[in-house]
């Protein structure tokens, strides 16, 4: 028998998120859970449904990305739900364990699951019955094999929300039967959990049996697994938590950029707008804008421009299309980089025309085995990357911290930047040269290459920047 509900997922790669929307082909109503500010794919799939979206609801306050439930409610007669933990200060319903969203063709039921923050709440789907869960919505609370982080907020939050997280995977979510799909919002790719596996969906009864935080542990158990593996996380996430909590500016879908010629763009950028090269970096290297950041479109940009711009930055774009700069300006917008001014009209092209342009020079892994003692090789990879294996003699140094940390590496010999293919070691470089560093190479396709031509790694040898 066909259930009377239906659930269509929405995953962003690029910040490893899921949201969902629920509907009833029958009721023709349905509700979102956990969306991103760019709402009109949600919106377009709503009516293609013909569905009515009666409420839109988050699981907790995002450290990641702008929720999209203001955006839903001003385009939308959707009620905005949220934990009445939150303290919320724009126009919403506080949610508690009492609370039950009816829709006829399914309910849903409110659970407290305070962990990854404090405010955290999940969503039971339960059938019309009002009795049998169906699926849960669990946010960050329970993932694919783990769970979110409790270390976003401070360090005197991060044991005891870790506690509260143990309870609430414990004592609560694995009471739930088997067979209840779960659906969280965090995924493969977010910085919100440790590394886990890159399916998006799974059951309690799979979780129970393969998750190491749900295996049965002492509390103080549960602590060390849930806090070790922790990576680095984006520099803008101290942002998003009290946007949220007050309402991002309501935009009312994605900015249309307004184009400047390449003389307006260099009055802007004399006046503190920054431009972002969002071309591939073998064209960023070929020729750019001094002092731009180059972050191609898909590296993806939503991380890094989160990592290295100042968050509140006025940002002229330079691409090579619409297309291109529309997918950019939507990556913005998710993480709070509203301040989009336009583009630069014509593209490097047409600033060449008028202006110099600058380059970065490459080195591929034989010239660089050749001249290994001649220079200084900065790995910008993820610390368990380098972990697996590095080029003999190399300094780590993650490429995320490069734009706000002092650099206490050696500079008095020329930097090869060098990450896996030449994604992050571009966005590193374009970062050390408005930082006055200039003396920098890229390594020609990363450790990929050097690896690839049988060179020489090593595992045990530590020059980590602490």
């Amino acid at each position: 028998m066909s259930t009377p509900f239906f659930i269509q997922s929405f995953v962003d790669t690029g910040l490893g998120n899921s949201a969902y929307l629920i509907g009833s082909h029958e009721t023709k109503k349905g509700i979102l859970i956990d969306p991103l500010r760019d709402v009109d794919r949600y919106l377009h799939a709503a009516s293609e449904l013909g569905l009515t979206l009666t409420h839109v609801l988050d699981t907790h306050l995002h450290a990641d990305f702008i929720s999209g439930n203001r955006e839903i409610a001003s385009q939308t007669n959707a009620i905005i739900g949220a934990s009445a933990e939150g303290h919320i200060e724009f126009e919403h319903i506080p949610l508690t364990e009492d609370s039950i969203i009816d829709l006829g063709a399914f309910q849903i039921h409110v659970m407290t699951t305070p962990g990854h923050t404090p405010e955290h709440i999940s969503f039971l789907l339960v059938e019309p019955n009002g009795r049998t869960p169906s699926a849960l919505f669990s946010g960050g609370a329970l993932i694919v094999g783990g769970a979110a982080r409790t270390d976003l907020l401070s360090p005197e939050t991060t044991l005891p929300l870790a506690s509260h997280l143990y309870h609430t995977i414990h004592d609560k979510l694995l009471k739930l039967p088997d067979e209840v799909d779960v659906f969280p919002t965090h995924g493969a790719g977010s910085f919100c959990v440790a590394p886990s596996s890159p399916e998006r969906t799974t059951t309690i009864g799979r979780e129970r049996l393969t998750n190491t935080l749900a295996q049965p542990q002492s509390e103080e158990e549960f602590i060390k697994r849930a806090l070790t593996g922790l990576p680095n996380y984006p520099t803008y996430y101290k942002y998003m938590r009290e946007l949220n909590q007050k309402g991002a500016r309501i935009l009312g879908g994605v900015p249309i950029l307004k184009p400047y010629s390449p003389s307006e763009a260099r009055s802007l950028m004399d006046d503190g707008v920054v431009v972002v090269d969002i071309r591939h970096q073998k064209k960023f290297a070929a020729g750019h804008i001094s002092n731009s950041y180059g972050i191609r479109v898909d590296a993806p940009l939503i991380v890094w421009a989160g990592w290295v711009i100042p968050f509140g930055s006025r940002i002229l774009l330079l691409g090579e299309s619409a297309t291109q700069m529309e997918d950019a300006a939507r990556q913005l917008i998710r993480i709070g980089y509203d301040d989009l001014l336009g583009y630069v009209e014509g593209g490097i092209e047409a600033w060449a025309k008028e202006y110099p342009v600058e380059t970065v020079q490459s080195m591929d892994a034989s010239g660089l085995r050749d001249r290994l003692n001649e220079v200084t090789v900065i790995d910008v990879r993820r610390l368990s990357e380098w972990d697996e294996g590095h080029i003999p003699g190399a300094i780590h140094f993650e490429g995320g911290r490069i734009a706000w940390e002092d650099l206490t590496f050696p500079k008095d010999k020329t930097l090869v930047i060098q990450c896996a293919s030449g994604n992050r070691s571009m966005v590193a470089i374009s970062v050390l040269k408005r930082r006055g560093i200039h003396n920098v190479i890229q390594a020609e396709g990363g450790i990929n290459q050097w690896k690839a031509r049988g060179f020489e790694v090593e595992k045990d040898r530590i020059q980590t920047i602490p």
